[in-house]
């Protein structure tokens, strides 16, 4: 995707599951090997609009879920936590089903896919951390004075200047690579759930990553990309789990899956089908 040109949107298939707080609202394409997504935060699983028809063109069904209070997806009863976003992961996998997928996540979502490894390992077959997150005290104090209140404070205002102003926070993130069209879509998908608008920033910065890190047993890739305004985390959950396979595309920005969906696309599949094979190896004949 470049400034001047949008590519269609694929048509996916939509559904629900039963969550334990409501319905989680999902929607997919392909017919290949399950691939769940979990997207960032404040975004819906149309974060990954232009990677699912990628996705299936190598062989997996893309599974996109909007995690609790985001999007169609109805809210938790209180401020919501990563491990209450893991949760839609057997949910969505029972309503298919699936006895296990591969689970990606993105920003908020590689820690409620971080999560979902560790809570349910019976159904997550492999793990795909895209832009982890390693808060520690400072960070997590610098976050509580800084974005999370301004975020708790953000309201409608008179003439849509709230939304001009993710537009403007989301066009100066990605450098003029993501044209208006697109950009109008992020501050819609911001916008579109149930949840308040802090909570998901909220649950990433409060959950310990690293702690949670050493507990993963299957097969894990850490992504990023150079110029992601987290990069700096992946080489240091890289160390805290050395045995992790590591990729890391150069440049772009957070929405790496709209500036280079083909390389993302090639970099995650890749992973998959060698863990996949990696794993087929390993059981007894």
């Amino acid at each position: 995707m470049n400034s001047t040109q949008l590519p269609p949107k694929p048509v996916t298939r939509r559904g629900y599951a039963d969550g334990p707080f409501g319905q989680v609202h999902f929607q997919s394409l392909g017919d290949g090997a399950p691939l769940l997504l979990l997207h960032q935060a404040p975004m819906t699983s149309s974060q990954f609009d232009y990677v699912y028809e990628p996705l299936a063109r190598r062989g997996f069904r893309a599974i996109g879920i909007d995690m609790p209070g985001f999007g169609g997806s109805d809210v938790t009863p209180g401020t919501p936590t990563i491990a209450d976003y893991a949760q839609v992961v057997p949910a969505v996998l029972d309503a298919l089903g699936l006895e296990k997928a591969a689970v990606l996540g993105h920003h908020t979502g590689a820690l409620a896919a971080t999560e979902a490894a560790v809570l349910f390992p019976a159904r997550v077959s492999a793990l795909v951390i895209n832009g982890p997150l390693l808060v520690d005290e400072a960070g997590l104090r610098e976050f509580m004075e800084g974005l999370h209140q301004s975020e708790k404070a953000f309201r409608a205002e008179p003439e849509a200047r709230h939304i001009a102003h993710i537009f403007k926070v989301r066009d100066w993130m990605a450098k003029g690579a993501i044209p208006p069209e697109r950009l109008t879509d992020y501050a819609v998908q911001a916008l579109a759930g149930r949840g308040a608008y802090w909570w998901g920033h909220h649950a990433a910065f409060t959950y310990d990553q690293a702690a949670r890190l050493p507990l993963v047993t299957q097969p894990a890739m850490i992504l990023t990309n150079t110029g992601d305004v987290i990069h700096d985390h992946a080489p240091a959950a890289h160390a805290l789990r050395p045995d992790f396979a590591y990729a890391a595309l150069e440049g772009s920005g957070v929405d790496i899956v709209d500036e280079q969906p083909e390389a993302w696309a090639d970099t995650v599949a890749g992973f998959l089908h060698s863990a996949r094979t990696g794993l087929q190896a390993d059981s007894p004949a």
